[in-house]
């Protein structure tokens, strides 16, 4: 018989600016090495079901790691530090990036790490990954799921998100994995379209599915928007992308 058997905590790591902020963490319990993957939490936050997420890929043989984006506002719960963040106009990529880059340097100094790293991030957090996939080091595969404002019109930019990550696919240095539902708004079909259409410009390792009958968030299993098929699949196919690109 196997012995399966995995850890999940609380940790602190120093992101942006050297900050101190928290993140979810779970690993296998064994000596590995395991590949490393940082999930970028939904922008309703680091919330329950997100977190969740972590002990899936720590089963699955990787050490999990889900910085808390929105820690700086302090207040009592995800939604609430959500709502501060929209209200001020959303993450500032800056941070946001400098929080990821920390969460990476931390999992590679883990003993158990065997010095590969994936990212993977849902609905604003996809977004997230797409732009780390474009401007960070040290990432060997990256999944956006259904991540909105990858392509902005110049009136969406702001001081906090200055640039549409669109822009900036000829700097991708990882291959990328696409999964996005039909009927979505943002991203739309035709966003998804033109995602596909710079990346295979740019000769980049992509591969993008589309899923019908599906909307926003269908992995979120506590939102109406949940569709089990789209979600399992998504998941075979997440799995199969970083076996292949960080090792198993």
């Amino acid at each position: 018989m196997t012995y399966e058997a995995l850890m999940a905590e609380t940790v602190n790591l120093r992101g942006h600016n050297d900050d101190l902020i928290n993140a979810h963490f779970a690993r296998p319990l064994g000596k590995g090495p395991y590949p490393g993957v940082v999930l970028l939490h939904h922008m309703p936050g680091w919330d329950e079901a997100q977190k969740e997420m972590t002990y899936r890929f720590a089963a699955h043989g990787y050490l999990a790691l889900m910085p808390n984006m929105h820690f700086r506002e302090g207040l009592g719960s995800a939604k609430e530090n959500s709502e501060s963040i929209k209200a001020k106009g959303g993450m500032p990529d800056d941070r946001t990036m400098g929080d990821l880059q920390g969460g990476i340097g931390w999992l590679r100094e883990l003993p158990t790490h065997n010095g590969k790293i994936g990212v993977i991030g849902y609905c604003a957090g996809g977004r997230q990954a797409y732009l780390a996939a474009c401007t960070l080091s040290g990432i060997d595969a990256a999944v956006d799921c259904y991540g909105g404002n990858v392509i902005a019109p110049p009136d969406a930019l702001s001081p906090r998100q200055p640039v549409a990550p669109i822009t900036l696919t000829k700097d991708m240095s990882c291959p990328l994995l696409g999964l996005f539902g039909a009927d979505d708004k943002r991203p739309s079909p035709q966003d998804i379209a033109a995602i596909e259409a710079e990346l295979k410009k740019h000769n980049k390792t992509y591969a993008i599915h589309t899923y019908e009958n599906c909307g926003h968030a269908f992995f979120h299993i506590d939102r109406p928007a949940y569709r089990v098929h789209a979600a399992e699949d998504g998941w075979k196919r997440v799995f199969d992308w970083f076996e292949k690109y960080l090792g198993a």
